[in-house]
């Protein structure tokens, strides 16, 4: 029987390691080596594929019998780019420019076989409706949750979710951070079937 494949994430992302976890494979993670700046005009998805394949890349010479997954997230609202909003006031900003609207998160992930060099790639579009957010509102969800480190600074896997109306998406975990229908079926044609 052959030995097990490594699998490697190529993340510091604690809510991405959560979610290799339900898979319930054994998995090792590490910092990707790779500048993610954007690149001018670039479309939100072509920037998540571009930095989730590089992500995967960046680290594949130091893992080179390893499954190495990359993965990213871009999210975009009507005024713009949705980044981690980093302060209070960056994410009362957010919130008060989504209220009533539809943000769209492209989050891709790719596998790559360090040993031979195939990828696979995959991006899978999430739209998020928001409910009509008032001041009172923001302002109680961010005393308690704090997603700071969070792009669109709802996490919809905790308080978030009463911020939203509905979420439109073939993968619910895209929203999180990384695509788990998308990836066990990556797996599974590279050999490392999930169940």
């Amino acid at each position: 029987m052959p030995e097990p494949r490594r699998l490697v994430l190529a993340s510091t992302s604690p809510y991405r390691a959560q979610l290799l976890q339900r898979l319930g494979l054994p998995f090792e993670t590490a910092a990707p080596d790779f500048d993610e700046a954007p690149l001018e005009g670039e479309a939100p998805a072509a920037t998540a594929l571009r930095l989730s394949v590089g992500k995967a890349e960046s680290i594949a010479a130091r893992f080179q019998d390893a499954l190495v997954i990359g993965s990213d997230q871009v999210a975009w609202g009507e005024a713009g780019r949705l980044d981690k909003p980093g302060t209070h006031e960056a994410a009362v900003g957010q919130l008060r420019s989504m209220s009533g609207k539809c943000a769209r998160f492209h989050t891709a992930v790719s596998l790559l076989d360090a040993r031979g060099g195939d990828l696979q790639t995959r991006v899978v579009e999430c739209k998020v409706f928001f409910r009509a957010l008032d001041e009172r509102r923001i302002e109680a969800y961010l005393r308690r949750e704090q997603p700071y480190d969070c792009a669109g600074s709802a996490k919809a896997e905790g308080l978030g979710i009463a911020l939203i109306e509905r979420i439109d998406t073939t993968d619910p975990t895209s929203l999180i951070g990384l695509p788990l229908i998308a990836l066990t079926e990556m797996l599974e044609r590279a050999g490392m079937p999930v169940v």
